[in-house]
């Protein structure tokens, strides 16, 4: 959970393959804010709208309304400004590595100078094993880390996922970024996914 003193506030990272239920953590997260009379802020990718336009949903069937942002907001000033309008207990950002690098040291920003907590979950590598530059950033940034997992269908541990057409083939090449859901992506362990992909 975030500091709940200002003076301990934090920049978290919750990061994992695909399907490991970081949404849920985070609903689960900001609704104890809620329930205790805090106010979370939430903030989710623009064009990650796979949940319905600024909402973060998880597949276990809950849902919540959220900000939105995209890779040109200046995420220090929109946290300035609504913490303008009434004081935030913590922030929660979902899809981080979507976030720039920029963008991930205004969060560091907001976190040391305007003393707000915030909790960023999110993918730290992408199909092809490379991690993302949002994700980069926060492990270099991050005053915590935390892993959420997920398994493998072998029972160990996914930590790589692999990104398939829709008959199924693995794909070795491609866009980074690409939305997708179970259909399009598979949470493997590191020698499944070597399988997968053809052993380096």
């Amino acid at each position: 959970m975030c500091s709940l003193s200002n003076r301990m506030a934090k920049l978290y990272f919750h990061y994992s393959t695909m399907n490991a239920g970081k949404s849920t953590v985070l609903l689960q997260a900001a609704h104890n804010y809620k329930e205790r009379g805090m106010t979370p802020y939430l903030l989710t990718a623009r064009f990650d709208n796979r949940a319905g336009d600024g909402r973060i949903a998880s597949r276990i069937g809950i849902g919540e309304a959220a900000d939105t942002f995209d890779t040109e907001d200046d995420l220090f000033a929109k946290l300035e400004r609504r913490m303008s309008e009434g004081p935030l207990a913590c922030v929660f950002v979902d899809e981080a590595q979507f976030l720039t690098e920029t963008q991930v040291w205004q969060l560091a920003r907001a976190v040391d100078d305007l003393k707000v907590p915030v909790m960023c979950f999110g993918l730290r590598v992408d199909f092809r094993g490379k991690l993302f530059p949002g994700s980069a950033t926060l492990l270099a940034l991050a005053d915590e880390m935390r892993e959420v997992r997920t398994i493998c269908h072998c029972g160990k541990k996914a930590t790589m996922v692999i990104r398939q057409d829709a008959a199924g083939n693995v794909l070795k090449d491609g866009a980074q970024v690409q939305i997708g859901g179970n259909e399009t992506y598979v949470s493997l362990c590191r020698k499944h996914w070597r399988e997968a992909v053809g052993d380096r």
